[in-house]
């Protein structure tokens, strides 16, 4: 589903769904100018100020949104009981809402200020995300059952997320939180996942040793930071007797400029290889990432399918 789609969108996608007209005021959304060009939804006859579905739009609906829309509905309806369709939530927002639901507690032990908080968990929107979304920004502090953040933040976050399956096939370690925001597609193919952005490399030196028997991969952004962090991991499991692979890009590779809105990361171009240790990386790493730093590219984690790249290694 599309990460930007809102809940009022969604919302009102679903009411047609379920048989409703609504007005036509929705033709101005990007989704529904999109619907309305794919002639899946159209004027009402003898009447354009509401818009009906046409006969495949039930079939469309269900197959790429109503399991989700169900799912984000429940969870929303327990969180904000009087919840209504005119939330301007994204599907981004909602998956870190649910994300600091299901970890509240640790989280909140560990609570940093508003600006480095919505840096972490709403990193599609940066640290001023929950500044521009009041509405948004209450109802984190009431899942958390918190009346606001700290004044300071505390050095080092002490958190360890994961997203447990049961028996992994594989377990992966990931730089971002995306993909730990859809754990039913993780658990779906038994994909175990770690969060290990930033700071929390260290957390890995104090993982079960049962667990180093499964096969281990590492998930981020084709970036310096991204690509150091790897090197990093791989060294620390070295130290203990074990490899851990790092996942290639899924198809289509979507590269963007390095010095993009919201992404610090840059390649130290005076470096030969920007100073990573070739040594860690395979030769068709080597040759992707040589051609990032000459273009000034870099690979976002989030535009990645997580399915996709571990069955590049391994059946599922």
């Amino acid at each position: 589903m599309e990460a930007e789609l809102t809940w009022r969108t969604l919302t009102a996608m679903y009411s047609l769904y379920e048989g409703n007209k609504i007005s036509a005021t929705k033709k101005g959304d990007n989704k529904f100018r999109n619907l309305i060009s794919r002639k899946l939804v159209q004027y009402q006859p003898g009447n354009h100020n509401y818009l009906i579905k046409s006969e495949k739009y039930d079939a469309y609906f269900a197959k790429r949104y109503l399991e989700d829309y169900l799912e984000y509905d429940r969870f929303l309806k327990s969180v904000q009981p009087d919840v209504t369709g005119r939330q301007t939530y994204t599907v981004n927002d909602i998956r870190s809402l649910q994300f600091i639901a299901d970890n509240r507690e640790q989280i909140r032990s560990s609570l940093t200020t508003r600006h480095t908080f919505s840096e972490d968990f709403f990193e599609h929107g940066g640290s001023k995300h929950l500044d521009a979304y009041q509405s948004l920004n209450d109802l984190v502090l009431s899942i958390l059952g918190v009346e606001d953040y700290p004044l300071e933040d505390p050095k080092m976050h002490q958190w360890r997320f994961v997203v447990d399956v049961g028996e992994p096939r594989c377990i992966v370690l990931c730089e971002n939180l995306n993909f730990l925001k859809m754990p039913r597609i993780a658990r779906e193919y038994k994909i175990e996942l770690w969060y290990v952005g930033g700071n929390n490399t260290k957390g890995t030196h104090f993982i079960d040793e049962k667990k180093l028997d499964k096969l281990l991969f590492y998930s981020c952004d084709w970036d310096y930071n991204g690509l150091e962090i790897y090197v990093r991991l791989k060294k620390i499991f070295q130290e203990k007797g074990c490899d851990i692979k790092l996942l290639y890009p899924s198809e289509p590779i979507k590269k963007y400029p390095v010095n993009m809105k919201k992404h610090n990361s840059k390649w130290k171009t005076t470096l030969p290889f920007s100073g990573l240790e070739q040594s860690c990386f395979t030769s068709k790493d080597i040759h992707l990432i040589n051609e990032l730093i000459s273009t000034d590219r870099w690979v976002e984690e989030e535009t990645n399918d997580l399915v996709a790249m571990v069955k590049g290694y391994i059946d599922l």
